[in-house]
């Protein structure tokens, strides 16, 4: 956890820094009773991401190549979770893998809110993202473990 707030912290500056150079450069002008469940939003997802980096930390503990996994993670996560290309064009098993993934229902919940909705109408998504960021820190942190517990028994800490 405590490795985990400055993650978090970063995606939130990330986040606000991202949104600023909308308004500069792409004229996203959202009004000011949308930026509160838009903060809200973000935070969610912000969580849940985070969540999944600690699943994919866990699993570079024992592997030595880490970084192309994370790597091909962060790049399919950006085509099956709807970033770039809608979910509805998708293939089926593909919107089906994006709708088990981080970031999926705060993008839509987000787009949804910059476009007028309340925060009720969206708070299905938001929900829906906060458990699946309760389910990958679950995993995480009980991967985690287990990985410590066999390093520990195997004297070893980055090997297969």
């Amino acid at each position: 956890l405590g490795r985990g707030l400055p993650v978090l912290a970063n995606a939130l500056v990330v986040s606000v820094f991202g949104f600023l150079v909308g308004v500069v450069l792409l004229g996203f002008r959202p009004g000011w009773d949308v930026v509160p469940p838009l903060a809200a939003v973000v935070l969610v997802t912000a969580l849940s991401c985070t969540a999944f980096g600690m699943l994919l930390g866990s699993i570079g503990l024992r592997a030595k190549d880490f970084f192309f996994a994370a790597n091909l993670a962060y790049f399919l996560m950006l085509l099956f979770c709807g970033v770039n290309i809608p979910l509805s064009v998708l293939p089926g098993w593909m919107s089906a893998a994006g709708r088990c993934l981080p970031l999926t229902h705060g993008i839509g919940a987000a787009r949804e809110v910059a476009a007028g909705a309340s925060f009720g109408s969206v708070s299905g998504l938001v929900w829906t993202e906060a458990g699946i960021a309760v389910a990958y820190a679950a995993a995480g942190f009980a991967l985690f473990r287990v990985l410590e517990r066999e390093s520990r028994r195997s004297a070893v800490l980055d090997a297969y």
